[in-house]
């Protein structure tokens, strides 16, 4: 049961931070530093995999299911952001 508590409190003191710490990044910034989280969000994802593997009780098993997608959502929409990011600066061909 101490390992569940623990759990449920890592879980909602990560989701606290990280919403908070999104929320104070201006706009400017936001595409650069979405493009470098997405390695860490890749980790995140890989160690979902493996709690979601070894989990023994609902609970976890969801919060890493749960993980699994939000991670998976985070890279996605990065690499979305990173590649329009990238259109951006491309040169136009000139017409033939």
């Amino acid at each position: 049961m101490e390992e569940l508590i623990t759990a449920i409190t890592i879980f909602v003191l990560a989701t606290f931070i990280g919403y908070f710490v999104i929320t104070k990044i201006p706009p400017t910034l936001h595409t650069p530093l979405m493009s470098g989280t997405n390695a860490i969000s890749g980790i995140v994802l890989v160690g979902a995999i493996i709690v979601t593997g070894l989990a023994d009780n609902g609970v976890v098993l969801g919060m890493a299911v749960a993980a699994i997608v939000l991670a998976a959502i985070n890279v996605f929409g990065g690499f979305l952001v990173t590649d329009r990011m990238l259109k951006m600066f491309r040169r136009e061909e000139p017409p033939a």
